[in-house]
């Protein structure tokens, strides 16, 4: 403790406690000459302290070490030890540094309240990471099909942008035939970027984005990720990127076709998605056909073969069209 901190301790103790000046000095560890010696004001420690506020505001990152470099190029004369003296006397400090903060995504419909009901109404995407032999990052894209738990896709590269992710979406709309209804993410900035934006926005797919720090929002993908480490990551040492690339594509395959999945009876992801399929039909594109009007009352629609028929164009506002088809 200073000598000035030890001099209000003893006024402090005479005031509240009523005790001596020599017992309070006694307790608080101070000298009755340094208790009685008037303290000495530098001429200049008013305009040294302004100083040191104003450089704490144009710079309040600085530590009192830079702010005391500064006062030296500045053509000041003192030490280290008063620097630091006076900036802690003036309460300046190095506010903590604060997060930036994170953008957002904009979703068209909670994440909480969708729940997969056909196949590609809802693909849930998420990244994962590891290494190779030489320590280097390998980057994984996971798509899976929340109906089907099927691994529509895992993008295995050095660095995946969201360029990068719009590609594989594409190639998947191309293999599937059509574009998923919903697409489930996190906030990550692949994700949020302007490029998955307008790819959703010009294919006509809604986006549920999950709440920032709420991964149980999009378990899907995070069970999947989870067995992705557990059975693949965590038990092979990939040598370079192509061969990662080569276990990860033959794992899709054969947790697709081979693997049983407790939440489809037992049943391969691939193999739940063929019968669904074979006894349900394929998913018919909802923006792809117009809407039969039905009477309200239950009657029985006239024969379209005899009588035009008329139809509802569908709105491209995915709530309403789910209204409407219920």
């Amino acid at each position: 403790m200073s000598p000035s901190r030890r001099r209000q301790a003893v006024l402090m103790l005479k005031d509240r406690l009523g005790v001596s000046e020599r017992r309070a000095c006694l307790i608080a560890g101070q000298h009755r000459s340094t208790q009685r010696r008037d303290s000495c004001v530098a001429a200049d420690d008013a305009a040294l302290r302004a100083a040191l506020r104003k450089l704490s505001r144009e710079r309040p990152r600085w530590g009192y070490r830079r702010a005391h470099a500064r006062l030296l190029e500045e053509g000041w004369s003192l030490n280290r030890k008063r620097t630091q003296r006076l900036w802690r006397e003036e309460g300046l400090r190095v506010p903590q540094r604060r997060r930036k903060r994170q953008r957002l995504g904009e979703s068209t419909v909670p994440a909480s309240r969708l729940t997969a009901e056909r196949p590609n109404q809802v693909w849930a995407l998420d990244f994962q990471y590891d290494q190779t032999a030489d320590g280097r990052i390998v980057k994984l894209l996971h798509v899976v099909d929340e109906f089907t738990r099927e691994a529509l896709a895992i993008e295995c590269e050095r660095r995946i942008d969201a360029d990068r992710t719009v590609v594989t979406l594409d190639g998947l709309v191309a293999v599937r035939g059509r574009a998923p209804e919903f697409i489930r993410c996190d906030n990550g900035p692949e994700l949020t970027a302007n490029a998955l934006r307008d790819w959703c926005r010009f294919s006509g797919t809604g986006s549920a984005y999950i709440e920032p720090g709420s991964p149980w929002q999009n378990p899907y993908v995070e069970s999947f990720g989870s067995r992705v480490r557990d059975e693949l990551l965590a038990v092979e040492l990939f040598s370079c990127l192509t061969e990662a690339q080569v276990m990860v594509a033959d794992w899709r395959e054969d947790y697709n076709e081979h693997r049983p999945h407790s939440s489809l009876a037992m049943q391969a992801p691939a193999r739940f998605a063929r019968a669904w399929r074979q006894s349900n039909g394929p998913p018919v594109d909802q923006a792809a056909r117009g809407i039969s009007l039905r009477s309200p009352s239950g009657l029985t629609p006239r024969d379209t073969a005899t009588a035009p028929s008329t139809t509802l164009q569908p709105t491209p506002d995915h709530r309403l069209s789910q209204q409407v088809d219920r």
